[in-house]
């Protein structure tokens, strides 16, 4: 499960801050603009290389593609799959920002806010391409050194689902299913190619205070049911162990009051496949939320991936905190079952990130430090 028996290792979510240039390729492809094909590789190749040797110098020991080459972590699968199409629906803002509409407008106004179209579902759902993704693979394991672990994003069925309306499918779970076949072939790329899989899954917790904010908690538990057991039908033939899962309520600053508790989600995320959990446990919304596993056993084919840094500030967390967070998890499940996370990702949207990218890099090392702090403490090393 990519954990260790020698120390903490250290990971993220998966998105990082990106170049300018990426940035400019990426809206011209989202637009629909002319853009040559060659300049756009030559762009994520080295963006790719650029961003993985930083990880590596930092010290994080399972690294990503950044994500370089999508536009967000939802929205790239226009490019991917049939039956998406560029629609006039406003994204919905999340309620709790609704709730206080001053700060909300004052901070669209001040641009703090992505940029991106909404794919709508218009179609019957199938596989457009898979190149995309084959060069996404093929540039990050290009770029891995010395037997360095890759892992590499891919959007959950229910995240699309909950996110991208649906305008052909008769129900929610018509939808969900049509959507797991096609998510299928992606995932099993990924696994096959020897990188670690990793699901987006924002539905099981953003999900709440967006898609579904008309219905009560047990109606939104009763459809995150729903969107596991899609996702869980398209990770059919991909080990466990090969797959992450990435739970939370919204990478951005807020009041995020009116966020579900991970106690009312904790049961059905359990019945996830994945085996390691990486769950946002670092703001001030849900760092309290490290106590949940005084009651609830972590089942023994899973693996923890708190995040213990915040992704929507500009803080630089001390290392010592770093080790603090990570002693509350290892007290209650054991050294060898957690690993080093982050909150979510540090680059959302391209284009767009509350934390500046060379404060990011700090707060990366931050964080390796504070798990080599951790390892000193539990290997009783000096």
């Amino acid at each position: 499960m990519t954990s260790s028996s020698a120390g903490i290792l250290t990971t993220h979510v998966g998105s990082l801050p990106r170049p300018q240039d990426v940035v400019d390729c990426l809206f011209a492809q989202d637009r629909g603009e002319p853009y040559e094909a060659s300049r756009f590789e030559d762009v994520m190749r080295g963006a790719v290389a650029d961003v993985v040797r930083r990880q590596l110098t930092v010290g994080i020991d399972v690294v990503g593609d950044g994500e370089m080459s999508k536009i967000s972590y939802a929205t790239y699968i226009r490019h991917r799959l049939n039956g998406f199409e560029v629609g006039n629906v406003p994204r919905a803002t999340p309620q709790d920002l609704d709730d206080y509409p001053e700060y909300r407008d004052r901070i669209a106004a001040a641009g703090a806010t992505p940029k991106y179209v909404r794919p709508i579902c218009k179609g019957p759902i199938s596989v457009k391409t898979l190149e995309p993704l084959r060069a996404d693979i093929a540039r990050l394991k290009a770029s891995l050194a010395g037997g360095h672990q890759g892992f590499m994003t891919a959007v959950s069925p229910g995240t699309i689902a909950v996110f991208q309306p649906n305008e052909y499918y008769p129900s929610h779970a018509a939808y969900l299913q049509a959507l797991a076949e096609a998510m299928r072939v992606e995932y099993e790329t990924i696994a096959q190619s020897g990188l670690l899989l990793s699901i987006d899954c924002p539905d099981l917790g953003m999900g709440r205070h967006i898609r579904f904010r008309d219905v009560d908690d047990d109606e939104f538990v009763r459809n995150a049911a729903l969107q596991i057991e899609a996702l869980n039908a398209a990770l059919v033939n991909v080990p466990a162990e090969r797959t992450r899962l990435h739970i939370c309520w919204g990478n951005y600053e807020g009041p995020h009051t009116r966020d579900i508790p991970l106690s009312k989600v904790l049961p059905v995320l359990l019945t996830a496949k994945p085996a390691q959990l990486l769950i946002e446990a670092a703001n001030p919304r849900h760092e309290h939320e490290w106590a949940l596993w005084e009651q609830h056993k972590l089942p023994d084919d899973k693996v923890l991936v708190p995040g213990v840094l915040d992704t929507s500030c500009n803080f630089v967390e001390h290392p010592e905190l770093v080790a603090q967070r990570l002693m509350r998890y290892v007290n209650l499940v054991g050294r060898e079952r957690v690993i080093a996370g982050t909150d979510c990702g540090f680059g959302t949207f391209a284009g767009f990130g509350a934390v500046h990218p060379a404060i990011c890099w700090v707060k990366m090392q931050s964080l390796v430090e504070g798990a080599r702090l951790a390892t000193r403490r539990l290997w009783n090393r000096h």
